[in-house]
């Protein structure tokens, strides 16, 4: 089936919305997070706690990685990603942009596409509009991303002009190499084309434009976080909100923290993606319903209290944050799926929170309100 979005409420104070998206994998409640399993993995978690004790709705995956290892070969033998790793409910596939973006002092950016080494192994290889979609087929995510050109930040006006003109024209020919190709695995995949611009309001605008006017199932905001101040962010978000369809869901790309994701949700967001729950946590950084700690420090040593009073369901308050703290300082594994378990079921549980207060009809008085404390320092 097609991908469909109903908006079932509205936030009278905001532009947030909460929503349902419909896929052959199952559904979705916006305003969602989804981790990140960059290789098929969400870092030292495996897919049935994704969905026990996390309830993770939908996972990442990426392109580029995928296509490394463990290459479209296999993943086409095993019936695609969805049985590759066991994870039953929706994927998205990040097109690889970003990563080709990353290795800017090893690629080539021409109008065919982007000539790039591989991290692992120096090999060169062609990322073409063309060939990601033919990649992503193979991978079978219930959708899938359009390839695009991020421009770094800063950049120069008539830079980031050229490289959204690219940017669209590979649009253009991504949904010719769709619609010339079925879908791989007997059910629908569906594209997420990218806004681009920089933060060049007139460029934002105009992308916004011409990517509503492609009628795809849902939309994408690229080419933010990636350097900009925060403010310019949330400037730049809300523009493409005010211009992409809000019949279609949204997506804010690799954003970001827990009070970027509510203030993004307040500009008409539906779906974020980050690696921050699991990066931050294995380096000991918890997001809780009380603030953030560094589980390091040596203050926590003798706090048997829960790792967060405030969200019980959450694995890791099981235990105290004495025990937690000494898992990381005696190097032991347990300390990584925990803190990783604590901020995935953190996110999920702050945009479930959200839904339910648009729903209710005073997201903006709940945010106001919980900001100011799940961003203190603990």
């Amino acid at each position: 089936m097609e991908l469909t979005f109903a908006i079932e409420g509205t936030d009278p104070g905001t532009a947030a919305r909460a929503g349902r998206i419909r896929t052959d994998h199952g559904e979705i409640e916006t305003p969602i997070f989804m981790p990140v399993g960059t290789v098929g993995s969400v870092k030292a978690v495996t897919q049935q706690q994704l969905q026990s004790d996390v309830n993770a709705q939908i996972i990442l995956g990426n392109t580029y990685h995928l296509y490394l290892r463990p290459g479209t070969g296999v993943l086409s033998k095993a019936g695609g990603l969805h049985r590759f790793n066991g994870w039953p409910r929706p994927i998205l596939t990040d097109s690889g942009g970003y990563q080709v973006f990353s290795l800017a002092e090893n690629r080539k950016i021409t109008e065919e596409g982007v000539v790039f080494q591989s991290h692992i192994d120096g090999s060169r290889h062609l990322f073409s509009p063309e060939g990601v979609m033919d990649i992503q087929r193979a991978i079978g995510a219930d959708i899938i991303m359009a390839f695009d050109e991020c421009p770094p930040y800063p950049a120069e006006y008539r830079y980031v002009r050229q490289s959204m003109d690219l940017t669209h024209r590979w649009l253009d020919r991504c949904i010719a190499r769709l619609a010339d190709t079925p879908d791989a695995y007997g059910y629908t995949q569906n594209l997420f084309p990218i806004v681009q611009g920089g933060t060049f309001a007139d460029l934002r605008k105009a992308s916004s434009e011409y990517i509503a006017s492609r009628g795809a199932a849902g939309n994408a905001i690229g080419g933010l976080s990636v350097g900009e101040p925060e403010e310019q962010m949330y400037e730049m978000c809300g523009l493409c909100c005010s211009f992409l369809p809000a019949d279609k869901p949204r997506y804010l790309m690799g954003v970001g923290t827990p009070w970027n994701i509510l203030e993004s949700i307040a500009l008409g967001v539906d779906m974020f993606d980050c690696v921050m729950p699991t990066r931050n946590g294995r380096n000991g950084m918890l997001f809780t319903t009380e603030g953030v700690i560094n589980i390091r420090n040596k203050k926590w040593a003798d706090d048997f209290s829960p790792v967060d009073p405030g969200l019980t369901d959450s694995p890791a308050s099981a235990y105290s944050k004495a025990y937690l703290r000494h898992l990381f300082v005696a190097g032991e594994i347990l300390g990584l799926t925990l803190a990783s378990l604590q901020n995935l079921t953190f996110y999920l549980h702050l945009v479930r929170e959200a839904r339910v207060h648009i729903l209710a009809g005073d997201f903006a008085a709940w945010k106001a309100a919980i900001l100011p404390r799940i961003k203190q320092r603990l």
